[in-house]
Formats: C-alpha cells, structure tokens, sequence
C-alpha cells in the first residue's frame, strides 16, 4: 500500500483520482463484508458476505482498466495546444474516462443496496465498523460523481458531442442520490453510538 501511496503522490495521472475512488469503495466493500461476516445468524447478511466479495473483486478490476485510460488520457491532455489531433484525441479520453468512473460508481451504487441490508441486520456490537465502511462508500460515491463531472465537461470542452455524453450525465445524478441514502444510513447508525 505503501508504494501505490507514493504513486498516487506523483504528478503523473495514474494512479488518480478514479483510482483513489475504487480504492475507496474497496474499503467500503471490504470492511461491510467483516460486518457481514460477523452476523453469520442472519440470511441477509450472509448473501451480502457473497456479493461484498464479488463487489470488491469487481472495483479491482475497475481501478487496473481505469489505470490504462487515465495514461491515455493524460497524453492526449500532454499534446501541444496547436496540435492537430489534440481536441479528438482529448474529447475521446475524456468520454473514455467518464465511461471508466461511471463503472466504478455503477458498481458504488451496487453496493448501497448492502449497506441497506446490513444497516438492518448487521451485528449491532460493530456498528461503527458499519459507519466507517458507509463513510467510505459515501465518499466513493462523491468521488466518482466529481470525476464523472470534470471528465464530461473536458469532453464537451473539447467537442464530444452531447448525445455521447447523455447517459453519463443521468449517471452523475444516480451517484449524488446513492451518496445521499448513505449519509441517512450514516445518520441513523450515528445516532444509536451516544
């Protein structure tokens, strides 16, 4: 972790700010899966057990795709302003990267449906550990919507044209409801800790 920090640190795109969210919704997936696993009474939280762990496996798979676009991007950003090919060349990464947050979010949004579960029925003697995870995927799910944002809006900067971008416009809008019934969930956890 030690070394991916250091990346993350250097003035180069890859690992960035998509990365750092699949991380952050790879704690979240994480931890709501020891929450899970230490209600092994409940039906409900032992499903979620198996689909936390296909979640988390996904947004690693998300992070490494997200790795290779982020470098395309940052090249095609890196050509000369005059630069003939530069605002094709931009406008296509920047759709390509939107596309790549919006599979890490899509798969943020999948995972509010287990902290649902697990806000319900999880263990309560590991509520925080609930709240932690939650604050996690909150912002997870912020992230994602942020970069889905400054991505489509170089894209248009650049010239993609609006119906390219449509679909990931409506999933910006998914991202901030999804955070939006975190941070209830958060709340109502919050509430039972004084």
């Amino acid at each position: 972790m030690d070394a991916w920090l250091d990346a993350l640190s250097e003035p180069n795109g890859s690992p960035g700010g998509g990365a750092a969210t699949g991380v952050l919704l790879g704690v979240a997936s994480a931890l709501m899966g020891m929450v899970a696993a230490y209600t092994p009474d409940s039906p409900a939280a032992t499903a979620s057990t198996e689909r936390l762990a296909r979640h988390r496996a996904d947004v690693l798979q998300a992070v490494e795709a997200d790795g290779v676009l982020s470098v395309r991007f940052g090249a095609a950003l890196a050509l000369a302003p005059g630069h003939p090919e530069r605002a094709r060349r931009v406008s296509e990464a920047a759709v390509d990267a939107a596309g790549s947050v919006a599979s890490l979010g899509a798969i943020g949004i999948l995972l509010v449906s287990d902290a649902r579960v697990l806000a319900a029925n999880g263990n309560p003697h590991i509520a925080v550990d609930l709240a932690v995870a939650m604050e996690s995927l909150a912002a997870g799910l912020s992230g994602a919507a942020l970069s889905l944002r400054a991505n489509l809006q170089i894209a248009r900067t650049h010239g993609a044209d609006a119906s390219t971008l449509a679909s990931l416009e409506t999933d910006v809008s998914r991202l901030y409801e999804a955070r939006q019934e975190v941070t209830q969930l958060i709340q109502r956890i919050s509430a039972d800790l004084d």
